[in-house]
């Protein structure tokens, strides 16, 4: 029988389960009873390990993830109404202002933060498709984004943050604060040669779960105030941001652009710029150059990242030394 204790603290919790696997079966209140512990601490601490069980050594979020100075990473999808109008073919339509129908406003988004064990998502009444009211659900997600501090989505930069923004200001809404912007598709396409850079297709081509079945009637009955397709709308969405969290991981460590955590978190150790953690280590023998110094390389167990140190590896007399090349 385990012993209550007054110094379990949920990294401690998360070793005990890994070591324990039955404790994950148990209630949540009988174990926050059993560790003197919150029942929010032992959900966090449940769903950090099985985040280490299914990943292993891939990333480790109970190292990182919930220290206080980790910075909000939100990732996010949205689900948006399609335009009607007026047309006199289905090919290359310039359709103007007075034949269009009917604006696109936002049917559903969802979100979570990274590594949280709660998927957010909210989505239209019936009532509201009907009268395309889409500002009590845009005013939830505002609140999320003016509290993230990094924002992930799949075509971020061409379609979800874009639109996003359009509803906050025909709806009312003030700018949020600002965030960096991770956009995967934008990621896969530039660092990879996949046939396809769909999450749906990305996901295949890791091993990952599809995406939930859909069509375009899908749209066409949620336009129609249906509630059984609205609540499936909303399914739909949460998985979509379930599976772009995975994905999200996959391609992190190749992210040579990815906001640096290690800059969110004050640290005087070397953390890894893609995860934050602290199990960086020196590559030996290589270096990353400028064009006046040089730096080491380390890679990070966790996650695969590679960061270059803050510090040069020369002195500062070599430093000076050095010339440039003269512009031409």
């Amino acid at each position: 029988m385990l012993k209550n204790s007054k110094v379990f603290d949920v990294p401690t919790l998360v070793e005990k389960m890994l070591e324990k696997p039955y404790l994950l079966t148990m209630g949540k209140g009988s174990i926050a009873k059993m560790f003197d512990l919150t029942k929010n601490e032992v959900i966090r601490a449940k769903a950090i390990t099985r985040n280490r069980m299914k990943f292993g050594t891939e990333y480790h979020p109970s190292e990182v993830a919930f220290r206080p100075k980790f910075p909000k990473i939100l990732i996010l999808d949205i689900e948006s109404a399609p335009l009607r109008a007026y047309v006199w073919s289905r090919w290359k339509q310039n359709i103007s202002l007075n034949q269009t129908i009917l604006e696109s406003f936002m049917l559903a988004w969802s979100a979570k933060f990274l590594f949280s064990v709660e998927t957010l998502s909210d989505v239209l009444t019936p009532e509201e498709v009907l009268n395309e009211d889409d500002e009590r659900i845009t005013i939830g997600l505002w609140k999320l984004l003016d509290e993230a501090e990094i924002v992930i989505a799949h075509n971020a930069q061409g379609f979800d943050i874009p639109k996003i923004n359009s509803r906050f200001i025909v709806n009312g809404l003030q700018p949020t604060t600002p965030y960096k912007i991770i956009d995967t598709l934008l990621i896969a396409k530039s660092s990879f040669g996949f046939s396809s850079n769909k999450l749906d297709a990305l996901a295949g081509y890791f091993g990952l779960k599809p995406k939930l079945s859909t069509g375009f009637e899908l749209w066409s009955n949620c336009m129609k105030g249906d509630i059984e397709s609205l609540s499936y709308m909303e399914e739909y969405n949460r998985h979509d941001v379930e599976l772009l969290e995975e994905v999200y991981l996959k391609l992190r460590p190749w992210m040579k652009s990815h906001p640096n955590i290690a800059m969110y978190m004050d640290s005087e150790r070397t953390l890894c710029s893609s995860c934050g953690s602290s199990s960086v280590n020196v590559i030996p023998d290589k270096f990353y150059f400028t064009n006046t110094t040089k730096y080491p390389i380390y890679r990070c167990d966790c996650c695969g990242g590679i960061t270059r140190g803050r510090r040069t590896v020369l002195d500062k007399k070599v430093v000076k030394a050095l010339g440039t090349s003269i512009p031409r």
